[in-house]
């Protein structure tokens, strides 16, 4: 009996283009003291080889999706059968939907030996890559990614180690010039260490945090045909995940009475036209937190409104499109509500309201956070084989 242990050195969560490392361990467990072996050989245990490979699958609602279509949009060349499913290392073809990301197994080792009590551990490093789909549970599309140990004992059945982690995408962010080729014009000095130019990784991540803490209030005017209810500022249209979405709402100079607000987080799930399988193009539409508030004889107002940590940022690939808004509801009156100042000595509030709904959607960014690697939290998965 082999007991064969996958962890993720660096935690669960990546971006594309980053180095991905997994700790695999191979244990025979100590022989008990009452069970005696008839030779030296039984005691040993063997396996013929190892390989792990990174691989990321693809499973769609047929009812939604043209599947004929999608079966074309792997990314990663990969055979087209495998006759002897049970010797060939093929893992993609275990799971549902399709592999659109599949980097070249590596091996581990060929015929491993190991005595009772003894364990070999092997180090598999590959790099995401930078155009993967990130990891995405949608109502249409999933996208999962997985790190796959196979192995096997001669004339046995492979076994399969599945350890699953988290892609985060950066394909989003502005497009930043980086000019390799360009000649170094700075003073030659010997005694000087050459610097190392930046990886397209490092350049990535400072413009995630460029783009992610400009400040740029922006002002919205929102009326409707009896005229102005709010004004409603937004301090930056570009957020992390885990941030704070955070506004204020100005009612100072309406002219229309605004009873109660309501403002949601939503994801909207845009199938592209050329998988979509009815003509219907109305987007998917996901809530999440979720601000309210009555608002009647208020003057000043403020929105916060936390993004959750595991969701997924705007993306694109040839099937789906992943954007986000807020979707505002407001509930205003036909008529304008005459409200105390200081000169009222006795006010009643209205004993009822006739009452009309307005809905807005303003557009807005959710980019990848860069998240501490949390190394105490980590899970290990393990079989025995």
């Amino acid at each position: 009996m082999i007991e064969i242990t996958g962890k993720l050195s660096k935690g669960l969560v990546y971006f594309t283009g980053e180095d991905i490392e997994c700790l695999i361990t191979f244990t025979n467990p100590p022989t008990p003291s009452h069970q005696k072996s008839q030779s030296h050989n039984d005691s040993f245990e063997n396996l013929a080889w190892a390989s792990a490979q990174v691989h990321c699958q693809c499973s769609t609602n047929s009812k939604i999706i043209n599947t004929e279509k999608n079966k074309t949009t792997t990314t990663t060349p990969q055979p087209t059968a495998v006759n002897a499913s049970t010797t060939t290392f093929a893992p993609w073809q275990q799971d549902s939907g399709h592999a659109v990301v599949n980097t070249t197994p590596k091996i581990l080792f060929c015929d491993l030996r190991l005595s009772p009590g003894e364990s070999k551990t092997y180090i598999y490093r590959e790099t995401i890559p930078a155009d993967s789909p990130p990891s995405y549970r949608g109502q249409s599309v999933k996208y999962s990614y997985k790190i796959t140990i196979g192995t096997q004992r001669v004339n046995t059945p492979i076994k399969l180690l599945r350890v699953p982690f988290r892609v985060l995408s950066l394909s989003e962010l502005p497009e930043v010039a980086i000019c390799n080729d360009s000649v170094d014009l700075s003073p030659n000095n010997p005694f000087m260490e050459t610097q190392e130019r930046e990886k397209p990784l490092d350049i990535a991540l400072q413009t995630l945090q460029n783009v992610t803490a400009r400040r740029s209030p922006n002002f919205y005017n929102i009326t409707n045909g009896r005229g102005r209810v709010v004004r409603f500022c937004l301090f930056k249209n570009s957020y992390k995940l885990g941030e704070d979405i955070v506004g204020t709402f100005d009612f100072s100079n309406a002219t229309v009475s605004c009873a109660q607000v309501s403002v949601s987080l939503q994801s909207e799930e845009h199938i592209t036209d050329e998988f979509r399988q009815s003509k219907i193009s109305s987007p998917n539409l996901v809530n999440y937190n979720r601000h309210h508030e009555v608002c009647l004889g208020l003057k000043y107002s403020q929105l916060v409104l936390p993004i959750p940590l595991h969701v997924t940022p705007d993306f694109t690939t040839d099937i789906v499109i992943l954007k986000w808004r807020l979707h505002f509801e407001f509930v205003t009156t036909p008529k304008l509500i005459e409200m105390p100042n200081e000169t009222t000595q006795q006010w009643q509030g209205p004993s009822s309201l006739d009452v009309e709904t307005m809905v807005w959607d303003l557009p807005l960014h959710i980019y990848p956070s860069i998240a501490t690697t949390n190394y105490v939290q980590q899970t290990k998965y393990n079989i025995v084989i």
